[in-house]
């Protein structure tokens, strides 16, 4: 069996597609989404596939390493989202050559369903985001049971904010935590947005809520400033969306930075990397909650990995990752949770003529190309 082609297609807002077709036939899916940089993978993934078009398809690993190895520059955003489609694509070939699901290929599931949580949050304290946020959250717990939300603090923070910016986040958080109950989890994603200073702060703030994590207080380049928040906050603090690959990780891991980590299965090297990132944190006794803001090929691919590690907490979920109009199964969350998948490869079927077509656009997908302080000066997304 060979690799006979590779195409791409750009379905949807947010959601770059791979496509590889073996020459007996078999067809593997993966997603290269890159938020913020939607042409990016493109020209990565062509390129790769000079390498790759005529070889096996069922020698995974030697591709991930050659991928990786076989150039003076390793890493970077675009690289690893080329990689982690590709990476995900074969493991769905390679499911379906063996008629098994690729977590059965990984050493079989260590659960019989996947923990997920959604978005769902209250922006202010105003009666329209009120009536907003009441309405989301009576259609997610009618529609899926869901036992975590997560949610993050609306707009752009400077340095430190007024007593007024801060106490309408808290109140927000609070009410909340009064609408769920104590039942349930909530997780607030702050971004990368604040100084480590207002970071603890804000926590400090939230902490009688009791949240589940608090994602990102401070951005990813500085662990020793992470770790800082982490030791001075009474919850479990999250990172890793935007960290790529095992090498990334180690800082986290040696110093004991966080609590949980949430490597991206699009871009920090595909199921490949996800798994053994996960290994590596499990040393650490830490937990992992896959990243994942992008589309159901993305999602899938991360379920295939919840399945295999012990120390899986909780699984990110965003409405498009379900699959609605892409996916013949869209993906069904009953009681916070999906069962596990059953399918060969990754254990889905796309709508042909839904996933094989490119939207006319290239807009700004994170907002971040004019996002700036009132005084000009630019902001952090």
């Amino acid at each position: 069996m060979k690799i006979a082609k590779i195409e791409q297609f750009y379905p949807r807002k947010r959601m770059r597609l791979i496509k590889i077709t073996t020459d007996t036939g078999i067809i593997g899916w993966g997603e290269t989404t890159l938020e913020g940089k939607p042409r990016s993978t493109w020209g990565a993934v062509e390129e790769l596939a000079d390498y790759l078009i005529g070889k096996d398809p069922l020698t995974i690993e030697h591709h991930w390493q050659h991928i990786y190895r076989s150039a003076f520059f390793r890493g970077g955003n675009v690289l690893m989202s080329a990689l982690s489609g590709i990476d995900q694509a074969l493991w769905d070939i390679s499911g379906k050559h063996f008629d098994v699901p690729a977590y059965q290929l990984m050493g079989g599931a260590v659960r019989n369903k996947i923990r997920v949580y959604a978005h769902w949050g209250i922006r202010d304290l105003s009666e329209k985001s009120l009536e907003s946020a009441r309405a989301r959250l009576e259609k997610l717990q009618k529609q899926g049971g869901y036992k975590a939300f997560k949610t993050g603090p609306a707009g752009k923070w400077r340095a430190h904010e007024p007593p007024a910016r801060i106490d309408q986040f808290v109140k927000c958080a609070y009410t909340m935590r009064e609408w769920v109950g104590d039942d349930c989890e909530i997780c607030f994603d702050f971004h990368g947005k604040m100084t480590p200073a207002l970071a603890v702060e804000v926590c400090h703030e939230i902490k009688g809520m009791r949240p589940m994590f608090v994602e990102e207080p401070v951005p990813q380049e500085n662990v020793d400033a992470l770790k800082h928040v982490s030791d001075h906050v009474p919850f479990p603090i999250a990172t890793g969306e935007r960290l790529l690959s095992r090498w990334e990780f180690r800082q986290i891991f040696e110093k004991n930075a966080v609590a949980y980590i949430q490597p991206d299965g699009s871009h920090a090297g595909g199921i490949s990397e996800l798994k053994r990132i996960a290994n590596m944190a499990e040393v650490y006794y830490m937990h992992i909650m896959p990243h994942c803001a992008i589309g159901p090929v993305a999602f899938s691919s991360c379920m295939q990995v919840d399945a295999t590690v012990p120390n899986f907490l909780i699984q990110e979920q965003v409405d498009a990752g379900l699959g609605e109009d892409l996916l013949k199964e869209p993906w069904v969350v009953k009681d916070g949770h999906i069962d596990l998948p059953t399918k060969p490869g990754l254990g889905f079927e796309l709508i042909p003529e839904e996933a094989e077509q490119n939207i006319n656009t290239y807009e700004e997908e994170l907002g971040g190309e004019h996002y700036y302080e009132n005084d000009g000066s630019v902001a952090d997304w």
